[in-house]
Parts: structure tokens; sequence; C-alpha cells
């Protein structure tokens, strides 16, 4: 079983527009409404590569109504709690033009009770067993811990759950603490964290390998255009990025965290774990708005993943 959290999920609305301008009036050429949010659009990429995963966490509003409806469409088995207020709506802009994408992001307009707090850990925690897959990924309401995702992993790694770890910041900092079995930083954050530029290569492993002590078991670094790190025990591989059209690079890391979810469910290869992760980033990056990746494409960039190996 894989379970994804989305603790501030969105409707996306991506918009493009020809030589976008700040302080101008721009017209836009289109748009797409996605549900959004980075638990919601690992799942939606599991589903797409043919796996099957339970998207749970917190929705509010008319919004919140959309997101379930959206998923239910997809198939795509869901448990959310609802709350009071109003699911946020996120917007991003594309300029083919510039080859810019701009990001516009609401933080929530709701607040979350203790109570529901509880409930969702509740269905979070209900039928996971040793060997499942949770995924904690994005960022949290305010006014709730920050400590949060520590506390849950703690929860999974106690009964045997492989916790999978995507976020930033002081829930990076305090969910590191409990040991998930998977952390998967990209460059910025990992250099926010240990509050140092890296530079090069050599340096970004060597960063990886020093969390490797905190008793996490893979590490998994995202680089964007030069793709990414992975470190298992004494195994180390630089996948390199492919170039493609840059249509949408929001949910790229969320197609990496779904592809190595379902490479550790279905027990592939430390080798083919990093490769099909590059793969379905950038099969992501070359998708329009936050829709999940084609399998056909994820498979066929996944052939021309180069895989280095660093001592």
């Amino acid at each position: 079983m894989i379970k994804t959290v989305t603790m501030n999920p969105a409707v996306d609305k991506t918009v493009e527009i020809t030589d976008f301008r700040i302080g101008a009036v721009n017209r836009i050429s289109s748009i797409r409404l996605d549900a959004g949010g980075k638990g919601i659009n690992v799942s939606k990429t599991i589903k797409a590569m043919d796996g099957s995963s339970i998207a749970t966490g917190i929705l509010a509003g008319r919004s919140g109504d959309y997101i379930k409806s959206y998923l239910d469409q997809m198939e795509v088995e869901n448990d959310f709690i609802f709350v009071r207020g109003e699911t946020r709506t996120n917007i991003k802009v594309i300029d083919s033009w510039n080859k810019t994408n701009t990001d516009i992001n609401e933080p929530g307009a709701y607040d979350v009770a203790e109570e529901d707090l509880s409930l969702l850990e509740k269905r979070i925690f209900s039928g996971m067993s040793k060997g499942d897959i949770l995924v904690l990924s994005g960022s949290v309401p305010s006014g709730v811990s920050k400590g949060i995702y520590r506390e849950w992993v703690e929860r999974g790694c106690k009964s045997g759950v492989k916790v999978l770890l995507d976020a930033d910041g002081e829930l990076l900092k305090e969910g590191i603490k409990a040991r998930p079995y998977l952390l998967k930083p990209n460059i910025t954050e990992l250099e926010s964290l240990l509050r140092r530029k890296l530079k090069g290569i050599n340096e970004v492993v060597s960063a990886g390998r020093s969390l490797l002590d905190n008793g996490i078991e893979v590490i998994a670094i995202s680089l964007g255009e030069e793709g990414a790190v992975f470190i298992k025990g004494d195994q180390t591989i630089h996948a390199e990025g492919i170039k493609v059209e840059v249509k949408s690079t929001v949910g790229a890391g969320d197609a990496m965290v779904a592809s190595l979810a379902l490479a550790i469910s279905r027990g592939y290869s430390f080798e083919r774990a990093a490769a099909l992760s590059v793969a379905a980033g950038t099969a992501k990056v070359a998708s329009a708005g936050t829709q999940p990746p084609a399998m056909e494409d994820v498979l066929s960039f996944e052939g021309q993943v180069k895989l280095n190996y660093v001592k």
C-alpha cells in the first residue's frame, strides 16, 4: 500500500501568456485547471504509471469539492477530511515566449483544529502495516506545528512503514530527526538546510552522504536540468538530466517521488529506481500544467537516462 498526504492542497490554475509583463495588461491564451498539492501530484503520477495509492489530507469548501471530484474521475482512491474554510487556488503563469514559469500561491484560507489533526492521523495510519509506503510532502496550513511530519515519521517507523519525506524549511529540518526511510530535497532545499552553497556534484554527494549519518536509508537530490543524485548505503549514482522543451516545472519533483515510491513497492533495483525517477521528472517537465506525465513518455525517457557511479 502507498498513501500520500497533502496538508495544503490547491486548485492549480495554469494560464499561458505570451510575453508576460509586470505592470502591464496581459492577455491569457489558454487556461487549465488541475487538482494540485504535492501529495496529490504524487498520487496522480502513480495512477498514470499504472500503480495505485490512497490520497489523504485536508480539503475545504467548493475548491475542496472540486479536488475530490477530480480525483474520483481519475479513479485515484482518496480519503480526505473536510474542514471549514476554503482550499486555496494557485496560479501558474507560463510564458513560452520568454521561457518562464511564474507561481502565485495562496496560503490557504482555513484553520485546522486539534481534533481535525487527530482524525487525519487516524485516516493516515488506518490499515497501514510493515512494508507499506507513506509519502509526506509539501507545506502545512498556518497554525499547524512544523513538527507534525516528525511525529508522523516516528509513528510510521515504529510500525515498519517506509516513510518518504519531501518537505522544506523547518518541516524538513524537524522531519529528518525522526529518520525517514527516504529523503528527497531539491538542491535549493538542501542548501537552505545546510546553510551553504554546494558547488559541483562532489559537494552535493558529500552533503547527501552526511545525511545518511542521521539514519536515513536513501537520499534523492534533484538538480533540475542537471538530473539528480541518488545515495543508498555505499552506492551513489548521478543520473544526468535530459534536455526537453519545458512546458511546466510544477510537479516535476512530485513525479520523481511517485516513481521512487512505485520502485520501492515493486522491488526495483537501485539503478532502475534512479533512472525511472529522472525519467518521470523529465516527462512531467515536458507536460503542460500539473497533469501527470504519460507512462509511454516515462518509459521512453527511462531508456535515455545516463547513470554515472560516483565514488
